[in-house]
């Protein structure tokens, strides 16, 4: 298997730190309002390296942080957390936000066929060993107080900035963003950051008094802690957005490497962005959508995961209305192709030797492409191709065969084909599907809106006919 280490800016043979076992960490949500569909597609490719691991044989412990506390708005170290903002705006406690939009952000990556990570840990969880972290970095002398906090000395850190392959003093001399620039009083150095925050007289939830002040921790703290926590000292993946590379995933290493005094990840694996019409994803344009806003008008999340699978990681992300059109009437076809030829086949016969062979060699040429960097769009070609090649008469060994293949396939894109799995359907079920099909050949609608409307009723079964076909599954 091999994967592209945004570190080494190379693609890497992947070997884990120990043997078959992979300490792999996601950054999980900052969790104060619904995720967008640029956030979902992060989460569909994290998942997607975790099937390929898993479909490679490797032991996977996944672990993902849930940010309930300390993330401010915009990177610097001013402004509002994002938690108590929105609890402001919505005349809630914070607990109430995070208990929310922590569910909101559940159910959309239940719709979009999203493993659960082993482990989903709150940044308030881990409290006592963020404190602990904390406490040891300052035994280091890494550490020092100003009227707002416990900061963390960059210039401390000799291979501050390796992550983006830039430096401490290239990122000082830079102007990063704004925020980054004015900084809060008794800062030393523009990429310095909080690892504890002092709160206000007026913060009463979410604040811990600790030995070096009341307050609540900085958000690259707790991703820090929360790796070694579960993981270890050293970590084999780590998984974010693009956007982190230059502070978040920069001020991770710092603090772990300053305090264990070792390589913290080996492999880091970072996806692109998402755009929508073009367009950077803000309010103003009003260009912000979620996976609600696409099932209002009448898709299914999975088509916009196969929207996604389809473009690598590694590439900016296009997102459009019409792009999502296609990519749902091309899952549907794949659908409807399923529903068609696994109605039990009266056919029998051997597998002929050609078939057999040029099965198995799309089969071969999939997983060999997905173990190659995470290559799905060109696995997904390879697939449709196989699907194209089996559109002919085939008997029913041949026909379990492409299956029993596709099924395999969809270990790793998600999609869920077994639902589409016609020989799973009631023999008389099966005759109604048989019977609204002639209908619809001899265009008696009709009586094939009739039969629809029964099968619902009595089977529980949706009917959806496409340009392909009828796609049907029990609901």
């Amino acid at each position: 298997m091999k994967i592209y280490n945004t570190i080494s800016k190379n693609e890497e043979e992947f070997k884990p730190l120990k043997n078959n076992h992979v300490g792999f960490y996601t950054c999980g949500p900052t969790v104060y309002f619904y995720a967008h569909i640029g956030n979902m597609r992060n989460y569909i490719i994290s998942d997607l390296l975790e099937r390929v691991l898993l479909k490679n044989k490797y032991d996977v412990k996944h672990v993902m942080n849930l940010t309930d506390v300390g993330h401010n708005i915009g990177d610097g170290d001013l402004g509002e957390d994002k938690i108590r903002d929105e609890a402001k705006k919505e005349h809630k406690t914070p607990e109430q936000i995070i208990e929310f939009y922590s569910s909101a952000f559940f159910e959309d990556t239940d719709k979009l066929n999203i493993l659960k990570p082993d482990v989903i840990s709150r940044a308030s969880e881990n409290i006592k060993q963020i404190i602990e972290f904390i406490k040891k970095l300052d035994e280091k002398g890494y550490l020092y107080k100003t009227k707002t906090g416990v900061y963390f000395d960059t210039s401390k850190f000799k291979e501050y900035g390796k992550l983006s392959g830039s430096n401490f003093k290239k990122l000082n001399e830079q102007q990063i963003g704004g925020a980054r620039v004015e900084r809060p009083e008794g800062i030393k150095n523009i990429t310095d950051f909080a690892v504890w925050r002092f709160s206000k007289p007026d913060e009463k939830d979410m604040v811990w008094d600790t030995p070096f002040g009341k307050g609540f921790p900085g958000w690259h703290i707790e991703c820090s802690a929360i790796a070694n926590e579960y993981l270890g000292q050293q970590v084999d993946i780590h998984y974010g957005g693009h956007d982190h590379i230059q502070v978040h995933h920069t001020n991770e290493i710092a603090q772990s490497e300053a305090l264990f005094e070792k390589q913290f990840v080996k492999y880091w694996v970072h996806v692109e962005f998402l755009t929508v019409d073009g367009k950077k994803m803000s309010k103003s344009t009003r260009n912000i959508y979620t996976i609600n806003d696409l099932e209002k008008r009448g898709f299914n999340p999975l088509s916009f995961r196969f929207m996604t699978i389809s473009v690598h990681y590694r590439k900016m992300m296009n997102f459009t209305f019409e792009g999502l059109k296609h990519s749902d009437e091309a899952l549907k076809s794949i659908y409807a192709f399923i529903s068609k030829i696994s109605v039990p086949n009266e056919k029998t016969g051997k597998i002929s030797k050609e078939f057999s062979k040029t099965i198995e060699d799309y089969k071969k040429l999939f997983f060999e492409l997905v173990s190659d960097e995470v290559n799905i769009p060109n696995a997904i070609i390879k697939m449709h191709e196989m699907i194209n090649y089996s559109k002919k008469d085939l008997n029913k060994e041949e026909t379990s065969l492409v299956l029993n293949t596709l099924i395999e396939f969809d270990e790793i894109l998600g999609l869920d084909f077994k639902r589409y799995l016609s020989n799973k359907l009631s023999k008389a079920a099966l005759e109604l599907i048989k019977e609204r099909e002639l209908s619809r050949k001899e265009k008696d609608f009709e009586s094939s809106d009739k039969l629809r409307e029964k099968l619902l009723k009595e089977f529980s079964i949706k009917i959806e006919d496409t340009k392909e076909g009828s796609i049907w599954y029990k609901v």
